[in-house]
């Protein structure tokens, strides 16, 4: 029983999260994971210049963040070219995708997303009444023409596009982004997440200026940069764009510590292109383990791979269960035909080893009771 007085809207949805988290997993299972490999984080970390950065700053930790985090955007803007104006830094991709929303999106209006895509962004699109317009898949990738065809059809406001893609892995060279984008409505942003580019082959960038009005590029510290938990994002976009999120972000809302491991973390290319490499290699493992046990990796040009099981939702469901009761976290897709796939993160030999081992048991735990 509350006096709160939720608006209607609120008062309406469900009180849910888009993800349950691996330590609530843990709990429920009254055990911690022997490997945690459904969350696609960065188990090689941060640099440690960045840890350091951030163990030096401690002690600082009295004061507030930054609002502007004016270093962090002026090393950005000069890594990419741009002003200063071009770039917002936020609470990671997930509390930029929530400004966003919120900046763009009233009740009833359309967006346009592929049917499952990313979870937190139609989580944040129907927290301000939005309402979403699905397209699914096409061999195993977001189909970017049909999306963009959707939003003509419904007069969106935005349409959301990853790349690389998250769940299954794939990518579209950025040369064919650039030529779907003429096809656009003029009144529609797109939104291109791309928060695992780091990790992608370098013809997966969008051979068009920063500051096209029609994009708006999230990028974020979680995933090649190994900061999942400091929670440090930034869009790049048109200046007129960008100021926008400057009349309701939250001014305060970024950590001190992170903003100053985010800069260290960005200076130091050599850590980041060694993380690069141990991903590639840990996606080679993954996919050998698949293959060992007769799945079927597919490509992928994050830090997953994306194993099609060849059966069903109801059978890759079970198999993410039984790796869990064996101590191997994993996720996987939600939405058919996408969900006879699972989802398994880049870890480290010893992830990987417990992986090998769990596999073949629960494949054969599965199997049996199918």
């Amino acid at each position: 029983m509350t006096n709160a007085r939720f608006t209607d809207l609120v008062a309406g949805l469900p009180a849910t999260v888009p993800f349950v988290g691996p330590e609530e997993l843990e709990r429920r299972r009254g055990a911690a994971f022997d490997a945690r490999l459904g969350a696609n984080e960065n188990v090689f970390g941060p640099s440690p210049r960045a840890v350091v950065a951030m163990q030096e700053a401690a002690g600082a930790i009295w004061q507030y963040g930054d609002p502007a985090s004016h270093d962090l955007r002026a090393a950005l803007a000069d890594r990419l070219g741009v002003t200063m104006d071009h770039i917002v830094v936020g609470e990671g991709i997930d509390g930029l995708l929530g400004y966003l929303a919120r900046m763009l999106v009233a009740p009833g209006d359309v967006v346009v997303t592929s049917a499952g895509a990313y979870p937190t962004f139609n989580y944040h699109v129907t927290g301000f009444g939005g309402r979403l317009e699905m397209v699914p898949y096409r061999d195993d990738a977001e189909d970017l023409p049909a999306l963009i065809a959707r939003a003509g059809e419904t007069g969106a406001k935005m349409v959301y596009f990853a790349n690389p893609d998250n769940p299954m892995g794939s990518y579209l060279p950025g040369t064919r982004v650039a030529e779907a984008i003429p096809a656009l409505p003029g009144d529609t942003l797109l939104v291109l997440d791309e928060a695992y580019a780091e990790f992608a082959p370098d013809d997966c960038a969008v051979p068009l200026p920063y500051d096209d009005p029609r994009i708006i590029r999230m990028r974020t510290f979680s995933k090649a940069y190994g900061m999942a938990g400091a929670r440090v994002g930034y869009a790049v976009g048109a200046p007129d764009l960008i100021a926008g999120f400057e009349r309701i972000r939250n001014h305060f809302g970024m950590n001190r510590a992170a903003q100053i491991g985010a800069l260290a973390a960005l200076q130091d290319d050599a850590w980041l292109a060694e993380t690069r490499a141990k991903v590639a290699a840990a996606r080679d493992g993954i996919a050998a383990i698949a293959r060992d046990n007769g799945l079927d990796p597919l490509p992928s040009a994050t830090n997953f791979v994306t194993i099609d099981c060849g059966r069903d939702g109801d059978f890759a469901r079970a198999l993410v269960a039984a790796l869990g009761a064996r101590g191997v976290f994993i996720r996987m897709p939600f939405v058919a035909p996408q969900d006879r796939c699972i989802r398994i993160s880049c870890g480290n030999e010893a992830d990987l080893a417990a992986l090998a081992a769990a596999l073949p048991a629960a494949l054969a735990e599965v199997s049996a009771a199918a």
